[in-house]
């Protein structure tokens, strides 16, 4: 099985709208406000305005471009984030060694890739974005529900990763002009003159990529993966070296026995979790994949296989920097800030800003451009909303967001817990009561015969499972007598959603299978 490079681009058509007669070019900064002409011959439910525009209706299948290349380039990069090696490194800290590292990072790894071909599907299936494919289960307006919820989530840590992001190109800018120092010790707004000027440097790059839609971020993922494998290889090979040729495979108060086992499938379970928001919305980018069998040879290389390569850098950079010197690392930045050649460290910490990008545009940024132009589909479309999820990013205050043990803990992890019960109701609706069949027009209209109207746009049924699996997920978050059952919140809390769901849906509605082609626009827009 191999991965080949993505295709040539292909010039995006232009598209006919009956939109005061004026002729759009799909990447005009735009809002369509009603689907294309030939749609009115299909003798379809009308679209309402409140629910459709360019960014939120169903790709046409001719045309897509996410290739198997595309998809693991996702995995090359999201994979590789400075947060995962600090989880994966903390697994070393914790008494787990070389095989035990690997073993749990698989585990996670296989429960992934079947979770994330479940969601693929559904995307290449529907061509529609997630705030759109919520519809299905929580009504046209319920979906405003996972939706912000999921857009919340994505936004504070946009900002945050922004922020992290600029702290390496703080380090990088002061070890080439030392004098820069001098910048970065006064405080404004709790960020130092020079932190402004990297933040909003990082700001208005990823502003700038965003601004050109969904194929200038899989052109930009594309470029980034290859980079970040080959430094990240190139890392692991130069401390193996440094170390003399061999590593230490476990710390001095390596874990046995049941205690052993046990984190080895609570670092399974964890790892799982860290990609709850992901696996919720990968419909946004497989909506524009050729084929289902891409999406499954993206995710083999991406996930099982780079995930491999990903833990044995890991137990590599771990077990080299123990054996040298008896320290634990807690991130890759530790072992670059040390590299003694400056064109080397320049060149690594390039790399780290790479990448850095390349995961916040894929986790954060997509995920509440969808919300938003969800929300106001009248006044916003993927540019309008990128620049205002962006701004939101940056009033904020991220570092300051960042710097508080309560926000992180509470407002973040409350949000996160969320995600499990969202994904439950999600797959339980679309798998297992509808079997797949879904009416994508009628994702679109407002009339009362709608087969996702359910009560005044909102299902009660899917709101009721929601609830209930979301009380037990934050109890199970936030209670420290439950603390033994906190790495596996995130399966409790989506099987529990499932399960309440799949026993209180409505079994007695027929679901019907109409393709959304009529009301389908190119997926380059």
């Amino acid at each position: 099985m191999t991965l080949t490079p993505e295709a040539p681009a292909v010039a995006a058509p232009t598209v006919d709208v009956p939109d005061n007669g004026v002729r759009h070019h799909p990447h005009a900064d735009h809002i369509l406000h009603a689907p294309p002409a030939g749609a009115l011959a299909a003798n379809l439910p009308p679209t309402s305005p409140q629910l459709y525009n360019q960014d939120l209706a169903p790709t046409q299948a001719a045309g897509r471009r996410w290739t198997s290349y595309s998809i693991f380039t996702l995995w090359a990069n999201d994979v590789h984030s400075l947060g995962n090696y600090g989880f994966a490194l903390g697994l070393f800290a914790l008494g787990l060694g070389g095989w035990q590292i690997l073993l749990a990072l698989g585990v996670g790894a296989v429960l992934l890739f079947g979770l994330l071909n479940f969601s693929g599907f559904m995307g290449h299936k529907t061509g529609v974005p997630f705030p759109v494919m919520s519809r299905i289960s929580f009504g046209i307006h319920g979906a405003q529900i996972p939706a912000l919820i999921r857009g919340a989530v994505a936004i504070a840590w946009f900002g945050i990763q922004t922020y992290l992001a600029s702290l390496v190109l703080r380090v990088l800018l002061i070890a080439l002009v030392p004098s820069l120092a001098s910048m970065d010790t006064n405080s404004i707004l709790g960020l130092s003159s020079l932190g402004w000027i990297t933040f909003i440097a990082l700001w208005i790059l990823q502003v700038f990529i965003v601004s050109y839609g969904m194929d200038m971020i899989r052109k930009y993922e594309a470029f980034a993966g290859p980079i970040i494998l080959v430094t990240m290889i190139a890392l692991a090979v130069w401390m193996f070296f440094q170390a003399g040729a061999s590593i230490a495979w476990s710390t001095d108060h390596a874990l046995q026995g049941g205690d052993m086992w046990r984190e080895i499938f609570a670092g399974g379970a964890l790892w799982v979790s860290i990609y709850a928001t992901f696996v919720l919305n990968f419909c946004d980018f497989t909506r524009s994949s050729t084929t289902r069998k891409s999406i499954v040879k993206g995710n083999f290389w991406g996930i099982p296989i780079n995930m491999l390569l990903f833990g044995s850098i890991v137990v590599v950079l771990a077990g080299a920097q123990f054996k040298i010197n008896g320290q634990v690392i807690s991130s890759p930045s530790d072992i670059v800030q040390t590299i003694p050649n400056t064109l080397l460290l320049v060149l690594a910490a390039l790399a780290l800003l790479v990448l850095t990008v390349a995961v916040n545009l894929m986790a954060n940024f997509v995920a509440p451009i969808y919300a938003l132009t969800n929300l106001f589909p009248k006044k916003l479309n993927f540019r309008r909303a990128g620049l205002i999820s962006a701004l939101i990013g940056l009033v904020i205050l991220p570092w300051n967001l960042y710097n508080n043990p309560v926000v992180i803990v509470y407002f973040l992890g409350g949000l996160g817990a969320l995600l499990g019960p969202l994904f439950g109701v999600i797959m339980a609706d679309y798998w297992l009561i509808r079997k797949a069949r879904v009416n994508v027009p009628e994702l679109y209209t407002e009339q009362k015969t709608g087969a996702y109207f359910y009560k005044n746009g909102f299902n009660p049924r899917a709101i009721t499972a929601f609830a209930i699996a979301a009380a037990i997920s934050l109890l199970i978050a936030f209670v420290p007598a439950l603390v033994s059952l906190s790495s596996f919140s995130w399966f409790f809390a989506a099987g529990i959603a499932a399960v309440v769901y799949y026993a209180i849906a409505d079994r007695k509605r027929t679901f019907q299978d109409v393709s959304g082609e009529p009301i389908a626009v190119p997926s380059v827009h």
